[in-house]
């Protein structure tokens, strides 16, 4: 029988990882924008990153899309490979 402790473990480990996904993320878009956006701004749907922010910045972000995917891939395999 599997005991709830080891049902949250499992939890608290996809949480971490989701965290330091958007952090990835955020990082990557600081160095290659230059515009610090709050993990809790980024919202991962499978393979699109969501941008709650402004339009302004949105339009920068897209016109840095290619680098900002670069940067992203450098990193790790598994992070979203579209910005919406």
């Amino acid at each position: 029988m599997i005991e709830v402790k080891d049902l949250l473990l499992r939890f608290s480990n996809i949480l971490l990882s989701e965290r330091a996904k958007k952090k990835a993320i955020a990082d990557v878009l600081y160095e290659v924008v230059g515009i610090k956006i709050r993990p809790e701004d980024i919202k991962i749907l499978k393979d699109a990153i969501c941008l709650n922010i402004g339009f302004v910045h949105k339009n920068e972000i897209f016109l840095k899309k290619n680098e900002i995917l670069l940067g992203l891939e450098k990193l790790n395999k598994k992070l979203p490979r579209r910005i919406t």
